[in-house]
């Protein structure tokens, strides 16, 4: 026999905030921050409310807007990964960054990923190049194979996650290693507020 979770109440849920607040954790590197509280259980007028903390505005006092956190990456799925392989699913757009410096490879890049999310495109491949493995320098100096390993970071970025939903490495047809799928959210149209 299963039991159904219950979820705490109003006041549940504020006297574990307050023994919370008192306890040190025993290896900080695995606190879990606390979950928002439901809204339809606590109506808290938004002006309030400190922006983005949730707590109640100090009297006096105005905060700043806190912009909201960017959406979260998502991996692209396997069977979508199989059918761009199999060319079921089209590549709407591809940009070699071949042979450029990071600071233009980067420009280039995000021109590219506004230009796909502006024409609609769903799917993107980004090719790096693989670099070259091996070489005679023992500092890493004349280091390769850098946008291989700089783009995924990129792509990564909070400023990036507007215009990317996901990506991962590309098909060997493709480029494999040397080459990333991109997969590109929906531009969000604003809509006007109006009544008939």
């Amino acid at each position: 026999m299963t039991r159904r979770k219950r979820s705490l109440s109003g006041e549940e849920r504020t006297l574990w905030a307050t023994v919370a607040r008192t306890v040190a954790p025993l290896r900080p590197e695995d606190t879990v921050p606390p979950p928002p509280p439901p809204a339809a259980e606590t109506p808290i007028a938004v002006s309030a409310v400190a922006k983005g903390t949730g707590m109640p505005a100090k009297a006096g006092k105005l905060g700043k807007a806190v912009p909201p956190p960017p959406p979260p990456l998502h991996p692209i799925e396997r069977r979508t990964l199989t059918r761009v392989a199999r060319g079921t699913i089209e590549i709407d757009g591809r940009i070699d960054l071949h042979g450029l410096t990071q600071l233009d490879a980067h420009d280039r890049l995000r021109g590219f990923l506004h230009d796909a999310q502006s024409r609609g495109s769903k799917l993107v491949i980004v090719i790096t190049g693989k670099g070259k493995v091996g070489g005679d320098d023992p500092f890493g100096m004349n280091e390769r194979g850098v946008l291989r390993r700089r783009v995924p970071q990129w792509l990564a970025e909070p400023g990036l996650r507007n215009i990317v939903l996901g990506f991962e490495e590309a098909h060997r047809s493709h480029g494999g290693g040397g080459a990333l799928y991109v997969r590109i959210r929906k531009k969000r149209t604003a809509h006007k507020a109006g009544g008939a």
